[in-house]
């Protein structure tokens, strides 16, 4: 399977795509396995890294976000044991560290045995880490659907539509207790499709976490937007996001007036 990394990165001049791309691989390889073992029936897969798979977004991603949607049978140390075996089939060398702190189940794997042959890095101990986390008690409202995925793999995976997918981020921009430069470029792709969010699931997820009866609407939306962004701090945005762009060019993107002028022609 190394072999095969080695291949789809053989062309990619950097060692930064490189290592974007060899994770994206192993993130399409975990998402099979719980295909298979008929664990993504019971999640729904969001975040960044779902609308990189199933929308092809412009930006590599990281972790591996999961909401529980069917409770019977869900057993995290089961998916636990799952991966770790499944990754060994197919060639992995992975050492795991579950997690369970209040309602979100939290698995890192660290792959050892594959930077050095892959040629991103010379020390033969560095890992490659990616994080799964399964919230447990999501907020309601979110619609479920059901997208057939082509890469590398075939498989089915079960998520948030973009409207709920878009409710989630939000939540994620501005109510994260730290800037997550991710979020906002994710924020600019979702306005630049003019994409509105699913009201009752970011209303449920605001109430969820801060106490708040805010209700946003059609209606206040736009002002919901603009007054939040005016409190981000787009330089730690840019320091973050820029190892994960496709093009770093998109950058120049990554200030307050372009998202103001995005907010303002969407909505």
């Amino acid at each position: 399977m190394i072999d095969v990394i080695k291949q789809l990165i053989a062309s990619i001049p950097d060692i930064e795509g490189k290592l974007n791309r060899a994770r994206e691989f192993l993130q399409i390889v975990i998402l099979k396995i719980l295909y298979d073992k008929a664990t993504l029936d019971r999640l729904s897969f969001t975040g960044g890294t779902a609308l990189r798979i199933l929308f092809d977004l412009r930006r590599f991603s990281e972790d591996m976000d999961f909401s529980l949607i069917k409770k019977e049978e869900y057993n995290f140390e089961d998916i636990h044991q799952e991966l770790v075996s499944g990754l060994a089939l197919y060639g992995f060398n992975v050492d795991s560290k579950p997690r369970i702190e209040n309602n979100v189940h939290s698995l890192l794997l660290r792959f050892s045995e594959l930077l050095k042959p892959l040629g991103i890095s010379l020390l033969g101990s560095q890992k490659l880490a990616i994080k799964l986390e399964i919230d447990t008690n999501p907020p309601l409202g979110g619609h479920i659907v059901s997208t057939l995925v082509n890469k590398t793999y075939m498989f089915n995976i079960v998520h948030f539509d973009l409207s709920s997918l878009f409710a989630t981020k939000l939540h994620a921009c501005f109510y994260r207790k730290y800037t997550k430069g991710r979020d906002y470029y994710d924020l600019l792709w979702y306005t630049g499709k003019r994409i509105k969010p699913n009201y009752v699931l970011l209303n449920n997820a605001i109430a969820q976490t801060q106490g708040d009866t805010l209700f946003v609407n059609e209606g206040n939306l736009k002002s919901f937007l603009l007054e939040n962004i005016e409190r981000v701090d787009f330089a730690k945005v840019r320091q973050d996001v820029e190892r994960f762009l496709e093009d770093k060019n998109e950058l120049r993107l990554i200030e307050l007036k372009t998202f103001k002028q995005a907010v303002e022609s969407a909505y």
